[in-house]
């Protein structure tokens, strides 16, 4: 373990016991000083690091960023509502600075928690495992943070929409990315609150939406609860499945009123 430590540059900080600490460089100056022909290698300029999706695995260290994207954060709780250099990698489509699309998000976010707070009594729900199906940039998992609801998020990043796990991870939150036409790799009755915004009338472009919905009963805990927030085009279609499903379901209407494109589904799933 020295001997490949050193070769990955890891600076060796403490060891008690059984247990070894080692700290990652912040920079390429060591991967740069090292001899010829040292193995692992560094990866090939045309290698994509945050391309994660059905990508062998390989023995190569990606390099930092020359504008040190990814190194440049601040420290927790600050870093939470701050914008991080690597917003600007993203891949998107924008009228409007990533930064402002990022303000924007969190201020949406914070605005429904705030709702969600006061109308449906969320700080009496005994939330505790969570999944944000369509995470974006994490505002959802941010704004349960602000109003102070202590409970553990997992922030799943669709293959179908840019990849913006590096936001998330430099929030300080965790995440991974995933394809919603496959099962999630995770155990039966996983979650106590699933959360979809937007998702289903988007996959739906791609596969089965009932059985999106029967894996969200797959991973959801008997007497958990789900909100999907999306069109009104596809509701009846989920309300009908959510029926089939066991489920109670209540249909509300968001902040818009009810001339909104859009509604709040509900779901709660019996616990017998």
């Amino acid at each position: 373990m020295v001997n490949l430590t050193t070769r990955l540059c890891w600076k060796f900080l403490k060891k008690d016991g059984y247990v070894t600490i080692w700290k990652k460089p912040s920079d390429n100056s060591c991967y740069l000083s090292r001899e010829a022909g040292t193995k692992p290698p560094l990866c090939d300029p045309s290698d994509d690091p945050d391309n994660i999706w059905y990508i062998n695995l390989k023995a190569c260290i990606s390099p930092f960023p020359e504008n040190g994207y990814g190194a440049n954060v601040p420290r927790w709780p600050a870093r939470l509502q701050t914008a991080p250099d690597r917003l600007q990698t993203i891949k998107i489509d924008a009228f409007i600075s990533r930064k402002e699309l990022f303000k924007a998000e969190s201020k949406f976010w914070n605005q429904i928690i705030e709702r969600y707070v006061r109308v449906f009594r969320w700080k009496k729900m005994k939330l505790r495992n969570v999944m944000d199906m369509r995470a974006s940039f994490g505002g959802f998992a941010a704004a349960l943070i602000d109003w102070k609801l202590d409970c553990w998020v997992m922030n799943v990043v669709p293959v179908s929409g840019p990849n913006t796990l590096p936001v998330i991870y430099d929030r300080g939150l965790i995440g991974v990315m995933h394809d919603w036409c496959e099962p999630f790799d995770t155990y039966p009755r996983t979650y106590d609150f699933l959360h979809a915004a937007n998702l289903l009338s988007v996959e739906k472009k791609r596969c089965n939406v009932s059985s999106i919905m029967v894996e969200m009963d797959r991973m959801l805990r008997p007497g958990g609860r789900a909100y999907i927030r999306d069109s009104r085009a596809i509701m009846d279609e989920l309300v009908q499945i959510g029926t089939a499903l066991g489920w109670s379901l209540t249909l509300r209407n968001t902040d818009e009123g009810p001339h909104s494109s859009y509604r709040v589904l509900v779901c709660d799933k019996r616990k017998v």
